[in-house]
Parts: structure tokens; sequence; C-alpha cells
């Protein structure tokens, strides 16, 4: 690979999905966080960062290959990120196959190629037992957030997560007027502890990283 190209690209299927992926890597000290080596991303200016225009799971899944053939010339690696829960989903393993192999059709090398299939969606990235997630969703009030959801049956006692995450932070957003915005995300995931995020695809994410851009072992 020349060393004109930048290092990584990133196609996610909404603004949202966007606005997390910002969070995590423009926090400070990111790479410290994520356990890798910094490398030059630029969400903003540097087209390192695009959303599917469709803003849905199936376009990215249908035209993945599609939208990042002319980035071939211009970056490295390319990682696909999109949830598994939509009509017609074929399911985790199917997706990452599919995206993948038409990724590899169209010119990339297979090393250079992750998809992230977040199953069941996005919103498994940033529910944590964490007063950074209530302060983010403007939820201020008695009892704690992870008990009224339990209460509720959204966020089981004995469960990590929530077993409906969107619509479980929907419910938190209705209670507190709140619209649901990107900003919402992306503060999220700027501020939310790394090491709890104990959801699969976030860790293959973590380790896809690591592997591509591994951080140098003290001496």
């Amino acid at each position: 690979m020349s060393n004109h190209k930048r290092p990584c690209v990133i196609l996610v299927a909404d603004s949202n999905m966007a606005a997390a992926f910002r969070g995590y890597l423009t926090r400070d000290q990111w790479h410290r966080s994520l356990g890798c080596a910094p490398f030059d991303f630029n969400p903003d200016l540097g087209g390192d960062l695009l959303v599917d225009e469709g803003g849905n799971d199936p376009g990215v899944y249908q035209r993945a290959h599609e939208l990042l053939r002319p980035y071939l010339r211009t970056h490295e690696r390319v990682l696909v990120a999109l949830d598994c829960e939509w009509a017609g989903s074929p399911g985790k393993r199917a997706i990452v196959d599919d995206v993948s192999g038409r990724l590899v059709n169209s010119g990339w090398q297979a090393s250079a190629v992750r998809v992230i299939a977040i199953d069941p969606e996005l919103e498994n990235w940033l529910w944590q037992d964490n007063p950074l997630v209530a302060n983010a969703l403007r939820y201020r009030g008695e009892p704690s957030l992870r008990t009224l959801l339990a209460q509720q049956g959204l966020w089981p006692a004995d469960e990590a997560k929530p077993q409906r995450p969107k619509e479980a932070a929907e419910w938190v957003l209705r209670q507190t007027r709140r619209p649901r915005s990107s900003a919402i995300y992306e503060e999220i995931a700027r501020r939310i502890s790394i090491k709890g995020c104990t959801d699969a695809a976030f860790m293959e994410l973590n380790a896809a990283l690591q592997e591509w851009f591994p951080a140098e072992v003290p001496r």
C-alpha cells in the first residue's frame, strides 16, 4: 500500500452512527482508550467518515462496495458499520460475509476490510450503568435510570444491556422530552468508559483498530 493514502475510511449507515464514531475517535487520548496507535483520522474534512445518503442499513448492505469504490485510490483500509436489525436482514454472519465479499471483489485487500454488524443495533454500544448515560439522556430523577428501566421491564436486573436498546433509549427520551438526535450519541460516545462497552461488535471494532494500528509496547 502506498504511503500517500489516508489510513482508513469508515462507512456507516446513518448520522447517529457517524456521531458515535466521531465521539469515540475524537475524544482526548482516544487511541489509548481503544488500545491502538494514533492514526490520522478526520471525520469532518478529510473524507474519512462517510454516511450512506440513504441513511439506512439495507442500503449499506447492498451498496457499500459501490459507495467505497472511489476510495480505493485514496485510502488504505475500509471499515463498514451497520445494524443487524432491519426488515429483510439476513443476520449478522451473512451481513459480514456478503459485504466483505463484495468489497474484496471490487478491489480491496481482504486484510484491509472489516465489516462491523451491530446486533441488534447501535444503541447497544451506548448503554452502560453509568451516570454519564443518564446525563446525556437528560434524566436526573429518582430512582436511578438503571432502576427505573428495570421497573419498566426495559433492562432486566441480570442483563448487562437493555434487551431492546433503541426502544429503551427512545422511552427515556420521551420521559425527558428530549428529541432523539445525533448529538446525544456523540456526547455519550465521547465520555463513557471504553472498557465498559462489552458489546461483541464494539469489541470487533476495537480488535480491528488494534490489528491495523498496533500500539507500541513500552520497552
